[in-house]
């Protein structure tokens, strides 16, 4: 136990931690293994939203009162002190109010790295700052270095491949990365931190993980915008690449690109959405081969592991969270852009997520697709 959390903070003296406490078995273990090294820890739960304003009226939800009961339970068991703090009004203006503007603009947003960028690592870390605290705790599964050679903290994968949350960390810069520990990192299974929490008496140790994005829980994310905006998305045209209607779909933000299920409709060949005109409210479908793209170009970019370089550079990509990593060659454009060109086409590449490069296990940096 004493290792794992050693070997991720092993530049650090001890200090005060505030640990973002969700109310699940990851941050609960985060929080006593930060204890265990002799921290002064501080236990916060981030309230980000009413279930009404989502329009759940159920349990089970991320923000809802058995997920801070358990937070609680477990600080109390700890001797840690707790508190409840309101970011309803910044999560809404962050986060949801992004997503739905990011549908609306034709793109297919990550929520959860807004939440990781502006509120975490932002309003959060900002809260930490005013209580004194010397570093954020998080529940992730990353790790923090220290280069000396470089004199940079450097963002690496977590040990548990399966679990790692490195992709929707790399937003974070030099100063955030100095100040936060993820303890659970080294660990190279979930069971090895189920068990630490069995151990602890925790009462969230065996409690499922999280899937969804919070504040749509049921994955109707449509559904969600018309409940949160009061908005009507109308139903509009499927067209071909060439013009010709092929039916009717049910309303464009219903559909994200490289999408075959789903549609509604009685094809004699299997079609795919490759792209969406706002303005005309129609999805064009294609065959799968125009999926398929070489190149794209990221906007917003985060350099972490070194300086913004002057020449290309080799790495490895993601495109999205659960895509596999491809080779490619990454060059900044004049404008600060950077230019991803793989070794080979890959598929549905689409705006609006994130692309994140690695070195090996190093996160190199990352930014939005804004163009594919």
């Amino acid at each position: 136990m004493d290792k794992n959390i050693n070997e991720n903070a092993s530049h650090k003296s001890r200090g005060k931690a505030l640990i973002a406490m969700s109310g699940g078995v990851d941050s609960s273990v985060s929080a006593a293994l930060m204890k265990k090294d002799g921290y002064d820890c501080i236990g916060i739960t981030m309230k980000l939203y009413e279930n009404e304003t989502i329009g759940m009226e159920r349990e089970g939800t991320c923000c809802s009162l058995s997920d801070t009961e358990d937070a609680r339970k477990v600080c109390s068991r700890l001797g840690m002190p707790y508190y409840v703090l309101n970011f309803k009004e910044d999560f809404s203006k962050k986060v949801i109010d992004r997503f739905v503007a990011a549908y609306e603009a034709g793109d297919t947003p990550n929520p959860c790295i807004d939440c990781n960028r502006y509120m975490k690592f932002d309003k959060l870390y900002q809260r930490a700052k005013e209580l004194d605290c010397d570093y954020i705790v998080t529940g992730h599964y990353a790790r923090v270095e220290y280069d000396s050679a470089r004199g940079r903290y450097l963002l690496k994968k977590s040990k548990n491949a399966a679990k790692d949350q490195s992709y929707v960390l790399a937003f974070l810069n030099q100063e955030q990365l100095a100040h936060t520990i993820f303890p659970l990192g080294g660990f190279a299974s979930k069971e090895e931190v189920r068990c630490i929490a069995d151990d602890y008496g925790f009462v969230n140790a065996r409690k499922h993980d999280s899937q969804d994005i919070c504040f749509v829980p049921d994955g109707d994310y449509a559904d969600f915008m018309r409940h949160y905006t009061g908005k009507d998305y109308p139903a509009g045209d499927f067209v071909t690449e060439d013009g010709k209607k092929l039916g009717e779909h049910k309303g464009i933000i219903r559909y994200t690109i490289g999408q075959r299920k789903g549609l509604g409709l009685a094809l004699p060949a299997p079609l795919y959405v490759c792209r969406k005109d706002m303005e005309r409210n129609e999805v064009i479908l294609s065959s799968e081969d125009a999926l398929f793209t070489t190149t794209c170009i990221v906007d917003d970019f985060n350099w972490i592991a070194y300086e913004q370089p002057s020449e290309p550079v080799r790495v490895t990509a993601k495109t999205r969270y659960r895509a596999k990593e491809a080779s490619a060659a990454a060059r900044v454009l004049e404008d600060g852009r950077v230019e991803l060109v793989f070794d080979e086409p890959q598929r549905a590449i689409t705006t609006g997520q994130a692309a994140v490069l690695y070195d090996g296990e190093e996160v190199v940096g990352g930014g939005t697709i804004v163009l594919a």
